[in-house]
């Protein structure tokens, strides 16, 4: 935890003037907005402020540019890979007021929100609508946080991610100036593509304070089921075998024998603990039942057992929480232990190949590691639970970690397919892109040449 630091007293009232008792000094504060999900140590602000409206972002800034001031944009400190933590001290930026959906356009199948709406949020304002927004990373994260780490998550085999459904947004830069990119038309050739350059930014180039968002309609029919396989290969080989045939999959997401394990403990399931796949299918009464048999078919040639449906919204929401909730049922395989969740994504066909590597990596280690992925994408999470007091297994976690890097590199795949660099994988971020890293920094220093957005991420810049 880092040491409380005081301010130079002339920015705090400026703050304060600006800002009222919407400025924090107090150490409970600070703690609440130094740590987030990930497995790093505390690192507190200096001050946190709580910001209400885009021209109370741009006052901020100011005054923090003006101070030399390092800024930090805060949602609800859900990331995984240090992404809100003052690692330089500074200012936190709580964007959570900002939470009104401030238009619905639903001829047109698009939102316009503040930074600071949750997505569950946003579904229950419009779910009287017949609409929904489908990216879901599992946390209720903000929408404004969702698109500066570029979020995905379950739904995103079939409907894309943050990069895919931000159609624009509105951001102010390091020096003040507020900026709108992109628009509500569903696509544009004018310009650089400046709303794609901002999301999945990790706050570094921009203080994202609201956005123009992609609906969709609910479907007709929802099925969810989970299916069994006797190996984690034949559970992977069933994935890419049903995305190289077209079907439609609305979600599909692997967990090994081990996560579910957990589940069955955490959210008192019953599965068979063995390699599963949690399925869901979109569509008419008649095209989910086509879609059912025909990934039966493949997965009965894979291993594959009987499905066990759940076709009520109650049993529906039952299951997928406890695949979302596989994070802290995994803690609960070793009570005490550290979760050190990372993520890597392959192209589809390479899929089993780097899982099943991955697994005879961690068999060997004898570590205790569940596995759980958004296979339908080829993006697969592994949890290493450590005993964060001991350097060996450290040392040892970082070498399964290097190797699980170069792997998915290998395929052709990236250090991350959603959970961002942070401070995390900062040197495997140039391991991948070698010298477009450099273009990057340009980007950054011309953007920001103070260094003050989100100091520490992404980039380790002097």
């Amino acid at each position: 935890m880092n040491k409380a630091r005081e301010l130079d007293q002339s920015v705090l009232a400026e703050l304060k003037a600006l800002l009222g008792d919407r400025v924090s000094t107090s150490a409970a504060v600070r703690e609440h907005h130094g740590k987030d999900e990930s497995y790093f140590p505390y690192a507190l602000p200096d001050a946190v402020v709580y910001v209400t409206t885009t021209e109370e972002v741009r006052d901020v800034v100011n005054i923090c540019r003006r101070h030399g001031v390092p800024m930090i944009p805060y949602g609800v400190g859900t990331s995984l890979e240090g992404h809100i933590l003052a690692v330089h001290g500074g200012v936190s930026i709580d964007l959570s007021r900002m939470n009104k959906v401030l238009a619905v356009h639903e001829e047109d199948l698009d939102a316009v929100v503040q930074a600071g709406v949750t997505r569950k949020q946003l579904n229950e304002f419009i779910k009287h609508t017949g609409l929904f927004f489908p990216v879901d990373p599992g946390a209720d994260a903000t929408l404004g946080g969702m698109a500066a780490t570029r979020a995905s998550g379950t739904n995103a085999v079939r409907y894309g991610t943050m990069r895919d459904l931000v159609l624009g947004l509105s951001a102010v830069l390091a020096d003040g100036s507020l900026i709108k990119t992109g628009g509500r038309a569903r696509k544009s050739s004018a310009g650089y593509d400046l709303t794609r350059l901002l999301v999945g930014s990790e706050g570094t180039l921009g203080i994202i304070t609201s956005l123009t968002l992609k609906l969709y309609g609910i479907p007709e029919a929802i099925l969810s089921a989970v299916c069994p396989f006797t190996s984690i290969e034949g559970a992977c080989n069933a994935t890419i075998a049903a995305l190289q045939v077209g079907l439609p999959l609305a979600r599909i997401e692997l967990a090994d024998e081990v996560q579910i394990r957990a589940c069955n403990a955490y959210s008192h399931l019953d599965l068979l603990a063995v390699p599963t796949l949690f399925l869901e299918f979109h569509g008419t009464a008649q095209s989910t039942r086509e879609q059912v048999e025909t990934f039966a078919g493949i997965a009965r040639g894979e291993g594959g057992g009987e499905f066990r449906w759940a076709e009520r919204p109650e049993d529906r929401s039952k299951l997928w929480q406890a695949r979302h909730d596989a994070y802290w049922a995994a803690r609960g395989l070793r009570p005490g232990a550290e979760v050190l969740s990372t993520d890597v994504c392959v192209p589809i066909s390479a899929l089993a190949d780097c899982v099943t590597a991955t697994r005879r990596d961690i068999d060997s280690l004898e570590l205790l590691a569940p596995i759980v992925g958004h296979v339908g994408d080829g993006n697969f999470h592994v949890m290493p639970l450590i005993d964060p007091a001991n350097p060996e297994e450290r040392r040892e976690i970082q070498g399964f970690l290097d190797r699980l890097i170069d792997r998915a590199l290998g395929f052709g795949g990236t250090c991350t397919g959603e959970h961002g660099i942070g401070e995390g994988k900062i040197s495997y971020l140039r391991t991948e892109h070698g010298p477009a890293v450099e273009v990057m920094i340009a980007i950054k220093k011309a953007l920001d040449p103070l260094n003050i957005l989100n100091p520490g991420k992404i980039f380790a810049l002097a």
